[in-house]
């Protein structure tokens, strides 16, 4: 299992687009996440980042997938690229396998040194 958690902002390009063309995109693509809970794609939610949050990212919004697999993750993406979502929203994503708590927890504790933190 993998957790996704997209972050964005809003373009210029979506704030020229009149409401009703948000609109119409945005039915697209609640279509298109209607469909890949079809591929186990599970949308734990969306929000709008708290303005009070402590260490406040500078996204407003952001979201919260679980994804069975990579290869269902690079799917995943794969339709975030074909749907043009990033001529609309300035996005940074994370995502990674799901792990247990004292896994994640003996990874931090061990890390070396010199270590870059991704291969460690």
């Amino acid at each position: 299992m993998y957790l996704y958690v997209e972050q964005w902002n809003v373009t210029k390009d979506w704030m020229d687009l009149s409401k009703e063309d948000r609109r119409a995109y945005m039915n697209k693509v609640q279509d298109a996440i209607n469909e890949m809970s079809g591929a186990g794609i599970e949308n734990v939610g969306w929000a709008m980042n708290d303005e009070h949050t402590p260490y406040r990212s500078d996204y407003r919004y952001f979201a919260i997938w679980k994804v069975p697999d990579l290869d269902t993750v690079k799917k995943f993406e794969h339709g975030i690229e074909e749907a043009n979502w990033h001529k609309y929203f300035s996005q940074v994503n994370t995502r990674g396998k799901l792990i247990p708590l004292n896994e994640a927890i003996d990874f931090l504790v061990n890390l070396e040194k010199h270590s870059t933190s991704i291969l460690d």
